[in-house]
């Protein structure tokens, strides 16, 4: 029996309890809208809409390029963007050659960069010009035949472009002129050298995308999605916002490279006639200003984003009257931010108030959601429409009574397809059961009450959340443990007023190093060229011998409440 819910049309008469999800390809979905809204703007960026009509041109533009320079069914295609016109038509165009989207932060380490494209043999990747030195550094250890290189200008209005030209873009070094890259308008201009058979029919299930976590060991894997696992997604979301119409504005200042920014904020958006305002770069303020700006509809953010928001000058007397739906993820919202934050929504003239979900990137994104009309103090909200969950005692698949904390475990259409190369992890953590339903062991824990609301308890897992990025500790440790400097590493989160938790290292180093600054900052500069910037340590501290527990682990709780106590002492 499933004690599983999906209560929303128990409680809200205009959400369907299942969804008939569309058979076909993601960029099939959003070909399909473009159909049907032709004139509509599908995203803004910087000052210049592009409607659906001329978007699919350019994607179909792009899927003809690929297949050009030898892009085949099934091969990997590396995307390292930021939220930019670019990213878009390449991602689709991928999907529409059949290929598959290997999705990576630009601000990766060069060795992270090697790991990713050797990781899923990705045989063309794209980036931005300023990020060029970092692929072609490493490009040699790697099977990747051609590397695209995009320029924010080139997405620019010639106004702004000169502008861009004077200020951001002096900064990023010049690639020269033989390097052996295709740059973006050359490679679109390739598209006129491919006449037909270009589009590949995909299905359903096919594999479509690949996007990285931790998984529930915290070791890097590509977690492989289908064309089914987004497309539903975009159904769900819209489903459990019946507010939503074709045309409202989403801000998309979450990243590409996460299944929030990717599944929510960018193909919900495509797929269901929504408006992407596509943000590249984003800062607390400029976030606020965009929204403004735009008359944004729906935003979604991590709760540190919504912390400083409350603390901006430039927000004093906003018009928010324009806001359909705000929401949190990434983190736990405490009680006491969710109030504070619904109170600023409605001193600037919103009728809503904050909801917050929860998702792992093991099912896209967002799986459970706050529904608009019903809030329960400390819930992340209520599944979506044809996504079960249940509470078990942890790695069994025995469900546990109402109220009863276990491992939050997560069925429906958007379950991904596997771990690449894991297959021994994929099984770990998909799972069929006796009800029939492959089942999500995400490693959290949580409760669920008797009308189906779920409730966030903790982390099974070891992990830091910084900004909302994901940080695992045993990475970092690894990295720091390969230096011959260190003999032993212990990595922690350390709270933080804005960032919720930032990285700091504990370092007990080899025998006759010294334990000086100039150690120290060698070691920085050591994680610096093999740690994504978001999860760098902002500090290592020596240690002559680590706390350990009975079973001889190093004791990271005990480091954990030190630095506990010298925040106290020091407040």
């Amino acid at each position: 029996m499933i004690t599983a819910k999906t209560p929303w049309a128990e409680h809200l008469g205009s959400v369907p309890l299942h969804l008939d999800y569309f058979e076909g390809s993601m960029f099939d979905k959003v070909s399909a809208i473009a159909e049907q809204y032709p004139d509509n703007v599908a995203f803004d960026f910087m000052g210049r809409s592009t409607t659906y009509r001329q978007m699919v041109h350019e994607i179909e533009r792009c899927a003809k390029a690929l297949k050009t320079i030898g892009v085949r069914e099934n091969d990997k295609v590396t995307i390292a963007m930021p939220n930019c016109p670019q990213a878009i038509y390449m991602f689709y165009a991928v999907n529409l050659v059949g290929a598959i989207a290997n999705m990576i932060h630009p601000l990766s380490a060069e060795k992270e960069i090697e790991f990713y494209l050797n990781e899923s043999e990705s045989v063309t990747a794209i980036t931005l010009d300023q990020f060029y030195g970092k692929f072609e550094s490493i490009r040699e250890n790697t099977k990747v035949v051609n590397i695209i290189i995009a320029s924010v200008k080139d997405a620019l209005s010639q106004p702004l472009r000169t502008g861009y030209m004077l200020t951001a873009g002096r900064k990023i070094k010049k690639i020269p002129e033989d390097a052996p890259v295709i740059r973006w308008n050359e490679f679109m201009r390739l598209s006129e050298h491919c006449f037909y058979r270009y589009k590949v029919d995909r299905k359903s299930d096919d594999p479509a995308v690949i996007l990285y976590s931790g998984g529930t060991t915290g070791t890097t894997k590509g977690i492989v999605l289908t064309n089914k696992n987004f497309n539903a997604l975009g159904q769900q979301v819209i489903a459990a916002n019946p507010m939503f119409r074709v045309g409202d504005k989403m801000l998309a200042a979450m990243p590409l490279f996460h299944g929030f920014g990717l599944g929510v904020c960018i193909h919900t958006m495509l797929s269901q006639g929504g408006r992407c305002i596509l943000v590249p770069r984003f800062t607390a303020k400029s976030y606020a200003k965009d929204i403004v700006k735009y008359r944004c509809n729906f935003i979604a953010g991590v709760p540190t984003l919504y912390e400083a928001l409350l603390r901006l000058p430039s927000m004093d007397g906003a018009d928010l009257s324009c806001l359909k739906g705000v929401f949190s993820g990434g983190d736990s919202l405490s009680i006491e931010l969710k109030k504070k934050f619904d109170t600023f929504l409605y001193d600037h003239k919103a009728v809503i108030q904050v909801r917050e979900g929860y998702g792992t990137t093991e099912t896209v994104t967002a799986c459970c959601l706050t529904p608009p009309h019903m809030f329960k103090e400390g819930s992340i909200g209520l599944p979506f429409p044809d996504t079960y969950i249940k509470i078990v005692e942890p790695g069994t698949d025995r469900e546990l009574p109402y109220g009863d904390e276990g491992e939050i475990l997560l069925a429906g259409p958007t379950v991904m397809k596997e771990y690449m190369k894991h297959p021994d992890e994929t099984a770990e953590t998909l799972r069929t059961h006796d009800d029939g339903l492959q089942w999500v062991y995400t490693g959290d824990l949580g409760t669920m009450d008797e009308e189906g609301f779920v409730y966030f308890k903790g982390r099974a897992k070891r992990m830091i959340i910084s900004s909302g990025y994901n940080v695992y500790p045993g990475q970092i440790e690894n990295i720091l443990d390969a230096n011959e400097k260190v003999q032993m590493s212990c990595v922690i989160g350390v709270p933080d007023p804005y960032k919720m938790q930032k990285v700091k290292a504990f370092v007990k180093l080899a025998a006759g190093v010294p334990a000086n600054d100039e150690t120290k900052a060698e070691l920085l500069e050591y994680c610096r060229q093999h740690i994504a910037k978001y999860a760098m340590p902002y500090d290592v501290e020596f240690k002559e011998d680590m706390p350990k527990t009975l079973v001889g682990k190093v004791a990271y709780r005990v480091l954990e409440e030190e630095e506990l106590e010298k925040i106290k002492e020091a407040s």
